[in-house]
């Protein structure tokens, strides 16, 4: 090789090791606070659902859409935990925390109870409901004098609505196709 191929060839063999260099120091230096926090709350559930001892617990299954919960129900103090994770981190807005407390606002058991559910399916509406369902049928189990006034409120009754199927030859479940006039 010539004298001017050996420079380039240098040149540019520091110039992709020096670009190699250069994203391994963005990313260090681009670590924030919320991967952080992220990483937190994902090593954080297992460190909770290991502490739980679900031993004398009563057990219900709720079920809403396509959202099933198993629902623990121990004596305690009111903490309600959902897959590991507090149920004001879980479900954020408080519709849905409101919806999982119905039960014990009708039954005035709000601080008597902990509750550890396990929640798959579906999306954060329909999975407040299963596990609401859930907390009703626990709550029914362990107290069946409970049952009258859960039952009157229509916590027990499975909501059985679910989202219907597509049907063949048409858009969606309901929509049919555009009509063509040519």
């Amino acid at each position: 090789m010539t004298e001017a191929k050996k420079t380039t060839a240098k040149t540019t063999a520091k110039k992709t090791t020096a670009a190699a260099k250069k994203p391994a120091v963005k990313k260090a230096a681009t670590t924030t606070a919320k991967t952080k926090v992220a990483a937190a709350a994902k090593a954080a559930p297992k460190a909770v659902a290991a502490d739980v001892k679900l031993n004398g617990a009563t057990y219900a299954t709720g079920k809403r859409k396509d959202s099933v919960a198993r629902v623990y129900l121990l004596a305690g103090k009111g903490n309600i935990t959902v897959n590991g994770v507090a149920m004001a981190t879980y479900f954020r807005r408080p519709v849905l925390q409101m919806i999982i407390a119905q039960p014990f606002g009708i039954t005035k058991r709000e601080t008597e109870y902990d509750i550890v559910a396990f929640v798959s399916g579906g999306g954060l509406s329909g999975q407040a409901g299963a596990v609401k369902h859930g907390i009703s049928k626990a709550l029914e189990k362990r107290e069946p004098e409970l049952r009258a006034a859960l039952k009157a409120a229509g916590f027990l009754t499975r909501d059985s609505r679910v989202v219907e199927r597509k049907h063949y030859g048409v858009r969606k479940a309901r929509r049919s196709t555009q009509f063509s006039k040519r």
